[in-house]
């Protein structure tokens, strides 16, 4: 089951608080002002700054 809207709507960049939007391929959730990917793994969203990835 992918991540639903509703958790989308709650979820907030550990780092900054500000709002994440899914990646195209739904396999992570952006942060556009700290430039970084949570990546979704077995449709549990990884929400540790230690995990993310930088944006490319």
């Amino acid at each position: 089951m992918p991540v639903s809207q509703e958790l989308l709507d709650i979820l907030a960049c550990p780092k900054c608080k500000g709002d994440l939007r899914l990646t195209d391929a739904k396999d992570g959730l952006i942060c556009e002002a700290c430039k970084l990917i949570y990546p979704i793994k077995e449709d549990i969203p990884i929400m540790l700054i230690e995990e993310a990835q930088p944006l490319k």
